[in-house]
């Protein structure tokens, strides 16, 4: 008889997450657990690669345990992860030489900077990886450990580290030292990786001064990685995958012009681009899609907001103005509006479509009336601001390619649960906002991912009638009051960058 359940390892920015799900793409059960934040220097975010694994193994036994199953139940694991966070570790100990730098951490803009003044350096990166030169991504994150770790350069170039964002990193865990590998989406967020062509590109290792000799092998997002003997029986591992990427397939978004976007600790929208390679004009970038075949690349649009729910976190650690996150929503109903308050929280510099890296926070038209409860509706009113300055990006660069413009927008992530900020983020963009009946989408692509590879699946068509939705906040606002909203926001995002 089939194996009906797959178990997926969502590690993310602030916890680490296991999720049993049935085929169905019910929840069968969950665990959660968070980890240390550690900010050494402003502009500097690192986690301990070992308490990642070792909090993403607990809540995955954990899962296991409330689900009453056991791992010779389960067909197989996904994995989806934050991605663009470093790992260095040696092959022979397996451990950690330094901790790992977060997506977040801005340490090697001056290196960035560098970088942007050598003579086609820029265009380079874009024809190859579709991204832009920014701290943001991985590869000058390693080359900083490289420089920075004693002998750590030249122990790469023999062969004896390895690198890895966390996928890489929990899954050698999980084979015991037995495979070193990554899949496309997360290579894709290197950039040193080749998004044509699906391989490693050697001119951007070259530039970087990266050995090849310290990087994992290549796959595609559905793959039989390997196996797990961690959990009580051996279990496949059997898809890799962005946590971008993977909610954009857990959205079912497998069509050109379909777009999710996931409001984390950060906000990242995707729109699938179908099998076309095309570089965005307005501020974005292009990546891989989770793939289920090397020789058939699949791209998607992509915007990244660095600080989305990280703001309602500020609001609860940095202002102790909520005790819990759950709060902030009753704390902005209190009040009709924000009061004139527009709140930039470019604590890390500013994503897409801006890429400024030495932005920084900014709360704009305060009056002697204003109260926490205005500052936490800004708060939760900013995350929707810089979700639809990308997806207005969006828009333009798809009609730009003779395409149309999205017809609406599929949510997933912890805050889309909060109907306040739902409402919002429709009024702004003047399309329907649809939360689907399941909002774990980052987890459930790995696991339909894992679940392909297995053959739990037998197509993406069975995938995508299974997709449905919770709820469709639809627009009710004249879009001269959006755009008058936008403009707000925009000449106060000016006031975070002025030199």
């Amino acid at each position: 008889m089939a194996k009906e359940f797959l178990l997926a390892l969502d590690q993310g920015t602030s916890s680490s997450r296991a999720i049993v799900f049935h085929r169905s793409g019910r929840i069968v059960a969950q665990a959660q657990r968070e980890f240390a934040q550690h900010f050494p220097q402003p502009g500097w975010v690192e986690h301990d690669a070992d308490e990642i694994w070792a909090t993403q193994r607990s809540v995955a036994e954990e899962a296991l345990a409330k689900s009453g199953l056991a791992a010779r139940d389960i067909a197989a694991i996904g994995i989806t992860n934050q991605r663009e966070t470093t790992v260095l570790w040696d092959r022979r100990t397996g451990a950690p030489l330094h901790r790992a730098i977060v997506w977040q951490d801005r340490r090697t803009e001056p290196m960035c900077a560098e970088l942007r003044q050598r003579p086609g350096f820029i265009g380079l990166v874009r024809e190859r990886t579709g991204l832009v030169v920014d701290p943001y991504f991985s590869g000058t994150k390693l080359r900083w450990l490289l420089d920075r770790v004693p002998g750590a350069m030249a122990r790469a170039a023999r062969g004896e580290l390895a690198f890895g964002t966390v996928d890489a990193w929990l899954l050698w865990q999980l084979t015991e030292g037995r495979v070193h590998a990554t899949d496309v989406s997360n290579a894709a967020r290197t950039m040193l990786f080749d998004i044509r062509s699906n391989d490693w590109n050697a001119e951007l290792l070259d530039a970087l001064g990266i050995p090849r000799e310290v990087l994992p092998a290549v796959h595609p997002s559905s793959h039989l990685y390997g196996e797990t003997r961690l959990l009580g029986a051996p279990i496949p591992v059997a898809a890799l995958a962005g946590d971008q990427q993977s909610a954009l397939f857990g959205q079912a978004c497998f069509r050109p012009g379909l777009v999710k976007n996931t409001y984390g600790t950060g906000c990242f929208m995707l729109m699938h681009q179908g099998d076309a390679f095309r570089a965005s004009t307005h501020g974005l970038v292009t990546t891989a899609a989770a793939q289920t075949s090397l020789a058939e690349p699949e791209y998607a649009l992509e915007g990244s907001v660095f600080i989305g729910g990280a703001v309602v976190q500020w609001l609860r650690d940095g202002l102790q103005a909520i005790r819990s996150s759950a709060e902030v929503q009753a704390l902005a109903e209190s009040v009709p509006d924000a009061g004139g308050v527009t709140l930039v929280p470019a604590f890390t510099g500013l994503g897409a479509p801006y890429w400024n890296a030495d932005a920084r926070g900014a709360i704009v038209g305060l009056t002697r009336g204003t109260t926490m409860a205005h500052i936490a509706r800004a708060a939760l009113e900013s995350i929707a601001f810089q979700s639809a300055a990308l997806l207005q990006a969006m828009a333009a660069d798809a009609v730009a390619a003779g395409g149309s413009a999205p017809s609406e927008l599929r949510v997933d992530g912890g805050a889309c649960v909060n109907d306040l900020l739902m409402q919002f983020q429709a009024e702004l963009l003047g399309i329907p906002v649809v939360r689907p009946l399941v909002t774990e989408t980052t987890a459930l692509g790995a696991a339909y991912l894992a679940g392909l590879a297995v053959g739990t699946y037998a197509s993406r068509d069975e995938i995508a009638a299974q997709w449905d939705e919770e709820r469709r906040f639809v627009p009710t606002w004249p879009r001269e009051r959006a755009a008058e909203r936008m403009a707000q926001w925009e000449r106060a995002v000016r006031q975070t960058v002025a030199t």
